[in-house]
């Protein structure tokens, strides 16, 4: 992280810590002032067009810092928070566990925003963690009450093999298959995905998660097979209907994870053999597929920050 100090102080700032003196203006750097939600549109329209935000927040909160923060991972945008007073560093450092990139203090702050940053001013950034697909284990099955359960209907037919990626925590997504595997009981629904409780994430064609619960009609979803494959695909309906749930636990390199789903036969987890077992058949012990991401989400965004979902 950079420390950025106000050229115009008359006390000179310690040099060997700082990356920058900023007199007000640079060609590199897009100054955005916050003092409504409007501000905070026009400060994230600027993340992946230029190289450096710089934000002023009249009434400082945390929010609109976070949600910048969340937008700009991944991209070619980095965020600068301007700091006027000591009792701020801390959120500005840390929000979201990673920080902004750089804080522009005056020059008496400096040694504040050393302090508080510890060593933290002068590493390197860490480079974003791919997300993989992983074999898991199931290690218990048990009932979880009646709840929403969320149909998902694409505009277009999925093949066998291909599902959406589910799940409790979204650092460990299942991979459920689609409905296209034929039942004594009901007619294929190709177009369909059976995705589980409401609470759950779903991941974006754009690498994002949204809950169930916030998807709406021309979505992109991203639909994944066993090869770790990618397509994309638009939602065009949403089922949310009241049905007796599981709760389906299982483990991989030594972490746990979680996912709540219908019960039903037609509901399938995709197996490291590139087959499909239906939730009402699994048994502990049982293989799976799961993407696991080491990252963090804000909003749907994923960062390198630390979160303990259970």
């Amino acid at each position: 992280m950079q420390i950025w100090s106000e050229s115009s102080d008359e006390t000179q700032p310690n040099r060997d810590v700082v990356s920058r003196l900023w007199d007000g203006s640079s060609s590199d750097v897009s100054e955005v002032q916050i003092d409504h939600p409007s501000d905070q549109e026009e400060a994230l329209s600027l993340i992946g067009l230029v190289p450096w935000v710089l934000v002023r927040c009249s009434d400082w909160t945390m929010v609109p810092l976070e949600n910048l923060v969340a937008a700009s991972r991944g991209t070619s945008t980095r965020i600068a928070a301007a700091i006027d007073e000591e009792v701020e560093l801390n959120g500005a450092a840390f929000a979201l566990g990673g920080g902004v990139d750089a804080i522009l203090v005056p020059s008496h702050l400096v040694d504040g925003a050393v302090s508080v940053l510890g060593g933290k001013w002068d590493k390197e950034e860490a480079q974003d963690s791919e997300a993989v697909i992983e074999e898991a284990r199931i290690t218990s099955i048990e009932g979880a009450g009646i709840g929403e359960r969320v149909c998902v209907d694409l505009t277009r037919r999925i093949n066998d093999g291909q599902g959406m990626a589910i799940g409790s925590i979204s650092g460990k997504l299942c991979l459920i298959h689609g409905e296209t595997i034929q039942s004594e009981y009901v007619p294929t629904r190709p177009f369909r995905v059976n995705a589980g409780a409401i609470h759950s994430y779903a991941l974006m064609a754009d690498g994002k998660t949204k809950y169930l619960s916030e998807l709406t009609s021309g979505d992109e979803v991203a639909i994944l097979s066993s090869s770790g494959n990618q397509e994309n695909a638009t939602v065009g309906r949403l089922k949310v209907e009241t049905r007796p749930l599981l709760l389906i636990r299982f483990e991989l390199s030594g972490s746990q994870g979680q996912i709540v789903v219908q019960q039903a036969e037609t509901v399938r987890l995709i197996s490291p053999d590139g087959g499909a077992i239906s939730v009402t058949n699994a048994k502990e012990g049982d293989k799976i597929f799961v993407l696991t991401d080491k990252r963090s989400r804000h909003v749907g965004f994923a960062l390198n920050a630390e979160v303990n979902e259970t």
